[in-house]
Formats: structure tokens, sequence, C-alpha cells
């Protein structure tokens, strides 16, 4: 599609970022005149349902993990509200909750840029036609948050709700569960969110990262967006970066490599023992000819899921770390499912054994078994993420397992033999 397609202007001419400093190019902590002064004024009323097209011609995909389509998003809700003479306008969720403990950017983002939430938020809301808008974040958010809607009549509508500090609660459907009920928990999704979510009203849930590329793509149109990145993975993202070093959030373009990225962060190659790459649902890789891409064979793209980059320095077990972090969302199910509450705690307790080097050579066939056994069986993502990240450290760790098994570990850092 070409932007002649479309009925927004491919850009206002206003002085739209270059490269891949684009969502934080208005500074720290923003008002809402340096906001305006930076990206140039968003008119709303000249926003409506063809800022769909725009975003299809984008290729933008969600920043919050699962990398949908966003317009697919948006046409499906704007198609049910449309589906009746009396339906009910949607209600349009800004989703900022980040319950992965390895992710920070949203939280980042909502403090050093939230007009640019505030933006993409109005702007789907009148795209699908919505009445009723929500942000849900943690409560650390909530005053740069409140300072800007503050600062701005037309976004005095948008109801804060706070997400508990919980892994799950991010979930869409959690976060629909928290505004609802109050209970941040995932639900059985017969219908779509789009179809039936709050108050069985037609609902939209997107990423606040997500919000914010809405926001600049409504400036400056979809082939601005599209300067920079690859054909399949449009744009830019915003990164979580841990491990050695300070954390910091990084903007990066889509399918950028893992070793450039880690260049960025100051981090040399030759000291990393392996990358957690898209959070606690993701996949260790060793960073050597991977790209961070949404799309690609899986020996040469790693998807970047909830945007998290963990760095597991040299001498460190990666075992021992994936144990950890397997115990820990175990812990954090919903405890509403079989495979969440007998499964996972089985799988933890298992790989624990083999990060602890019992010698028991059938620990790994037993790993597997549970695996797919608890595989596709969930209301929710939750155990699928979690086999994701295990088959992923039975790989990459191989050489460990073998030592584990043998009463040994081959790095420095692992418990005494």
């Amino acid at each position: 599609m070409t932007f002649k397609e479309t009925a927004l202007p491919e850009s206002t001419g206003w002085r739209a970022p270059f490269g891949t400093f684009r969502l934080f190019a208005a500074g720290t902590h923003a008002g809402f005149a340096r906001h305006v002064d930076t990206f140039g004024p968003l008119d709303l009323d000249s926003v409506g349902p063809e800022l769909i097209s725009v975003l299809k011609a984008s290729g933008l995909t969600g920043r919050g993990g699962a990398a949908f389509a966003s317009w697919r998003k948006l046409a499906a809700t704007a198609q049910s509200r449309s589906a009746g003479i009396l339906a009910p306008r949607p209600v349009v969720i800004g989703n900022g909750a980040e319950g992965e403990p390895l992710s920070f950017k949203d939280k980042t983002l909502l403090a050093e840029a939230p007009h640019l939430v505030i933006d993409g938020l109005l702007a789907a809301s009148r795209a699908v036609g919505g009445s009723q808008l929500y942000l849900y974040a943690g409560a650390a958010s909530f005053p740069a948050v409140e300072r800007a809607i503050s600062e701005r009549p037309a976004a005095r509508g948008i109801r804060l709700v706070e997400a508990p500090d919980r892994f799950i609660a991010g979930e869409a459907s959690a976060a629909v569960n928290a505004i609802a009920t109050g209970s941040a928990l995932p639900f059985d999704k017969r219908r779509r969110l789009s179809e039936s979510g709050l108050k069985n009203r037609p609902t939209l849930v997107l990423n606040v990262e997500t919000l914010a590329h809405i926001a600049l793509i409504a400036r400056y149109g979809a082939v601005w967006f599209r300067s920079v990145g690859s054909a399949v993975d449009p744009g830019t993202r915003l990164i979580s970066v841990s491990g050695p070093g300070p954390d910091q959030v990084l903007e990066v373009a889509g399918n950028e490599s893992l070793g450039e990225i880690l260049y960025s962060s100051q981090i040399d190659a030759a000291d990393v023992a392996a990358v957690l790459v898209g959070g606690y649902h993701g996949r260790w890789v060793k960073p050597h000819d991977y790209k961070l891409s949404v799309s690609g064979p899986a020996s040469h793209a790693v998807r970047p899921g909830a945007g998290v980059f963990h760095v597991l320095p040299a001498g460190y077990c990666g075992l021992e770390t994936t144990a950890r972090i397997v115990d820990y969302l175990a812990g954090e199910s919903a405890r509403q499912c079989g495979p969440c509450m007998f499964g996972l705690p089985a799988m933890a307790g298992v790989l624990n054994r083999i990060a602890y080097r019992e010698r028991d050579p059938r620990l790994v066939k037993e790993l597997e078994r549970l695996g797919k056994l608890v595989a596709g069986r969930g209301a929710c993502h939750h155990p699928d993420g979690t086999i994701q990240l295990i088959s992923s450290a039975l790989d990459v760790f191989s050489d460990e397992i073998k030592a584990h098994l043998a009463g040994t570990c081959t790095t420095v850092n692992g418990r005494a033999a």
C-alpha cells in the first residue's frame, strides 16, 4: 500500500525525528509545550478510521510481546462497533502494566514521554470510535501521567487504573479483568476482546509503546515510520537492557543485530555467555549472527517479545539462572488451570534437580515429557511461554547439562560441585 491510498497526510512538514532517536526526542520529563515544540501538534479532529489504513501501510506491530499487526486489532474493534445500530462504542485501554521483572522500557516511556502515549491513546480511540479510555499501569507511573493529563483538557477523560506488580497482570484479558473487577487475572477468551471485553463492549488493548508509535505515525505517516528498520520489521522499538553494568533503555531499529545491540550497550560480546531475549517467556541465544526481529527463521532471528535483552556474563551458570526464573514463573501463575497449578511446579522441580547437579540421566527426558503434557493447554500463554524458555535453555546450555548430570559445572560462578 502506498500513502496515496490513505486519507492522512504523509507528513505535516514538522521536524520529524530522524534515525532511531524518536520516542525520547523531546528530552527527559517533557511537558506538553516541549512535546508539541518537538513533534508538532496532533490534530485529533482530522484522525478517524483512515488511520487504520495508515497503520497497515506502516507495518507497525504491537510492542507488548505478541507482535500482532496493530492495524488488525484496531480494524477488528472498529468492525465490532459497526456490527449493529445499537452496538456499544468501544473501550480503549493503554497497557503499561509491565509485569515482566526484566522490563522497564514502558515505565521509562511513561515517565519521560507520557504525552506521546496520550496522543496515541486519543488517536486510537478516534480511529475505532471509542467512548471510554483507560491507562493501566503501575503506581510508580502515575505522577508523570497525571501531570501530563492535567496539561491537556482533551485527555481528562482518561481513567488511570493501577496494575499490580505481578507477572501475568499485563496480559490483555488480565488488564480488562483488573479494570472491571480489581482482579488482574487472565480469563478464558471464548470471544475476542475486540468483540466483547470490558462490560461486554468491544475493547482495544494496546501496549503503551505501541501507542507512542501510533502517535508519531499519525503525524508523519507510514513512509516515515518505515524509513528505519527492515521491510519485514519496520520502525524502531524500545528494549530494556540488563546484565553487567547499569540498566538502560535503548531505541533500536527493527531487524537490528544482537552484536550491534551489545556494542550500543557497551558490552563486549567476548564476555557474554548468552542473552535472554524477550523476557521470562523469551528465549536464550548465543549472540552471534542473530537479528532481533518479529519474523525470520529461528536459526537467524529471535523475537523481541516484551522488549527484554538480558545479558548473562561469561562464567555464570545459565541453568541455575533459568531454574530461578522458572521457580518464579511457577509461583506467578493464575492458579486457574491444571497446566499452571501442577505442570509448571513439576517442571521447575525437575529443572532445579538438573541445575543443582543431581546425577540422574533421566531428568532431561522427564523435563521434555512434562513439557509435552503442558504445551498448548493453558487458558493463557503462561505455560507455553515458560516451556519456550526451558526449551531454549536445554539447547543453549547443552554442555552445562552434561556437566551437571556428571556432578560438575563448566562455569566458574556456578555453585561448587
